[in-house]
């Protein structure tokens, strides 16, 4: 039985399925506002490897990972270039999906956009303003985090320590500067939408509780993310389905971070190297491997060191896969995988055994050297 570490508990559990030989899984996908990065790209290939392992197990994966296409940086973007939200957003989801098919992740079973489901994220809210958990002021409306049971699960800390822990917010019509935004009511120039608070838009938090619950139902199997996205995105998810009394995803799980020598990679620090920019430098087999060699959840250095390593041992792998004549490395979507098909049934076993403890790919791929 697979066993995946769970954020919220901090620590490795049976993945138990609602629908017996069926998983379904939500993976948060990109705000397309620009090019994506390698760490978009470790995202995308932690969870490819996760699925297509659970395929490889027999198991029918229905993987669900959504488009963010309303957001401050995307209308930013519209505004300093004279283009329409939709031009913009259209440009980098194409991107999004080039960059995949060059790393030769799978795509997603439902990819829906976020403007897709504005009218059912009006409903959400409605229906939280209603019950009593969420509130209007001048600018939107907000969800009251002290009505919800457990908040701060996925931080792993109780509402008092995050509380005390918040930064001081200048708007004094929020009940606790925990509270997060549901709905952004209209500013000028900005695209809007009709709601029962005047036209505006939905916030972050309310598009992806709204997707998964639609296309998945109510606890549904899988969660997943980066590591960034654990708290307060993931938190303020999972908040909105409690307050509604709606059961959200049975297990949360997380990769680690994309370094670039001491620091993450990010678009905000300036260090990002876009996924575009990879592959035309090397072959993006190169790069699975390179993650195939960290445990996911790890943090991983990418370098002209590290991806050279990887490189030369692709080569290496290459000849072996020629050798035994397994065909393709890619096809299987592991290069421990495409072995394990071809080796004897002890084989088979240790390598199921590796990968059943949290996808331990390291040990899996290093028994190949």
């Amino acid at each position: 039985m697979l066993r995946l570490h769970d954020t919220a508990t901090g620590t490795i559990e049976p993945l138990v399925l609602r629908d017996p030989g069926q998983v379904s899984m939500y993976v948060c996908g990109p705000t397309v506002y620009d090019v994506p990065h390698i760490g978009h790209g470790r995202m995308a290939l932690a969870f490819d490897i996760l699925r297509r392992y659970l395929e490889f197990s027999g198991l029918e994966v229905r993987y669900v990972s959504n488009i963010t296409d309303i957001d401050d940086k995307i209308i930013a973007r519209a505004q300093n270039e004279q283009r329409t939200l939709t031009d913009v957003a259209r440009e980098f989801e194409a991107a999004w999906f080039d960059a995949l098919d060059g790393l030769d992740v799978l795509r997603p079973t439902v990819s829906p956009r976020a403007t897709e489901y504005v009218e059912h994220m009006v409903a959400l809210v409605t229906d939280l303003v209603e019950r009593g958990d969420a509130y209007e002021t001048s600018d939107g409306v907000y969800l009251s985090v002290d009505r919800v049971p457990g908040y701060g699960l996925l931080a792993r800390q109780s509402l008092d320590s995050l509380r005390s822990g918040a930064r001081v917010e200048l708007d004094e019509e929020k009940r606790s500067p925990l509270d997060f935004v549901l709905w952004k009511k209209a500013k000028p120039g900005e695209p809007t939408w009709p709601s029962p608070w005047g036209d505006g838009r939905p916030g972050w938090h309310t598009e992806c509780v709204v997707m998964s619950l639609d296309l998945l139902g109510d606890g549904f199997d899988i969660h997943g993310g980066g590591i960034d996205l654990a708290f307060p995105h993931h938190e303020n998810e999972r908040a909105q389905a409690v307050a509604t009394g709606r059961t959200f995803a049975h297990h949360w799980v997380h990769n680690g971070f994309v370094m670039m020598g001491a620091e993450k990679m990010s678009k905000s620090l300036g260090n990002f190297t876009s996924i575009i920019d990879l592959l035309e430098r090397t072959d993006g087999r190169a790069y699975r491997l390179l993650l195939l060699r960290s445990h996911y959840r790890s943090q991983v250095e990418v370098s002209p060191d590290t991806m050279t390593d990887a490189e030369e041992a692709l080569v290496g792998l290459d000849a072996l896969v020629r050798r035994f004549d397994l065909g393709d490395v890619t096809a299987a979507g592991t290069a421990s995988e495409t072995l394990a098909l071809g080796a004897d049934p002890d084989a088979v076993r240790a390598f199921r055994a590796t990968m059943d403890a949290d996808l331990g790919t390291p040990a899996a791929v290093g028994a190949l050297f």
